[in-house]
């Protein structure tokens, strides 16, 4: 599969049209990791957008210093680090590889003065970090409702 074929599938792309698929296409790199890789560590600094390949991660909420809860998984043509993209630019998450698991990541400030040059663009790829962004928090609350529903 095509590194375009692979955006076209993302959320965070759909609404791209083919002319605005080609300019955001040759910012993207490959990279691979291995089953049990951190990719992102909660608190950090996230510097890289990723788009999922093939594979597939675990979404890691830190709550103690030895306590840690995977809350999602996230697998093919879905996006992760997507703090990359907006201020303080800090990982809310821990991303950590459950499978070998290949990627195109994006440089997130690269994405972003794309973004800012670009507004159709960069209104578009907002709207689908925000759609990310929604359904990760509605799968969070649907758990929380399940561990509170059984107390």
């Amino acid at each position: 599969m095509t590194n375009l074929e692979v955006l076209k599938r993302c959320d965070v792309f759909t609404a791209l049209n083919d002319e605005e698929f080609h300019q955001i296409q040759d910012m993207c790199s490959s990279e691979e990791f291995e089953a049990g890789t951190i990719i992102c560590k909660q608190g950090s600094k996230e510097e890289k957008l990723y788009v999922i390949e093939h594979g597939t991660v675990g979404i890691i909420l830190e709550v103690g210093p030895l306590a840690q809860r995977q809350v999602q998984a996230v697998t093919d043509y879905e996006a992760f680090g997507w703090s990359a993209m907006l201020e303080p630019y800090i990982c809310t998450a821990t991303v950590k590889a459950l499978e070998k698991t290949k990627v195109l990541s994006f440089n997130g400030q690269e994405l972003s003065a794309l973004c800012s040059t670009k507004p159709a663009i960069g209104c578009k790829i907002s709207r689908g970090i925000a759609r990310v962004i929604a359904l990760r928090l509605r799968q969070a609350y649907i758990q929380l409702l399940g561990v509170t529903a059984q107390l």
